[in-house]
């Protein structure tokens, strides 16, 4: 496969966002926005899915963390879009669990083409120190509308908040990270029996 890397930008007058990937990184993680709970999920998807991240951004958190959390997710599904180019070779799916002390989550990610956030998870609390756990699913919804892929999450158990949102971000990253890799076996043909994704 070619080099997948790639950097977008995304100025709105809500938000200003400059993320570059490289999908087959080391993990390396540049992480600079203004929501720190967000940061530390960053990382774990970086980390856990060997991707290198560096992501610089602004928004009107004056108001809340909404739109911030919410662009990051938008402008993330881009670059990886963009970092997966024509999807030849690519495994295409890929699933995770991961468990952490009491909770245990399970991620399954295709790249279909097709959007799709499709997510069940019931927080303890509703807050993470300032983070709103809700928008960990604004997150996903950005990522996988633009990201072009079919996501489903499951939260299976937990009894602390933290470490939910915790798991789920640590098996997308590993989903992410299988859905991505090259398949030796389908060097230069398209995962699909339509011929199109």
């Amino acid at each position: 496969m070619a080099e997948r890397i790639a950097t977008v930008t995304r100025n709105t007058l809500e938000s200003q966002i400059t993320i570059s990937v490289n999908l087959d990184g080391t993990g390396k993680a540049n992480l600079d926005t203004p929501v720190p709970f967000l940061n530390h999920m960053l990382d774990q998807i970086a980390r856990h899915g060997l991707i290198d991240l560096d992501i610089q951004a602004a928004g009107d958190t004056h108001i809340d963390d909404h739109h911030t959390v919410e662009d990051i997710g938008i402008t993330l599904g881009m670059a990886i879009a963009e970092a997966i180019g024509d999807k030849k070779g690519l495994t295409r799916y890929g699933q995770s669990y991961v468990p952490l002390d009491e909770a245990l989550s399970r991620v399954v990610l295709d790249f279909s083409g097709r959007p799709g956030l499709f997510m069940r998870a019931e927080f303890v609390r509703g807050q993470v120190g300032d983070f709103d756990v809700d928008l960990t699913r604004e997150f996903f919804q950005g990522f996988v509308n633009h990201a072009f892929v079919t996501l489903h999450i499951d939260n299976l158990r937990g009894a602390n908040a933290h470490h939910q949102v915790e798991t789920i971000f640590k098996a997308f990253g590993r989903a992410l990270r299988m859905a991505a890799s090259a398949d030796d076996r389908m060097a230069g043909v398209l995962p699909s029996t339509k011929g199109s994704l």
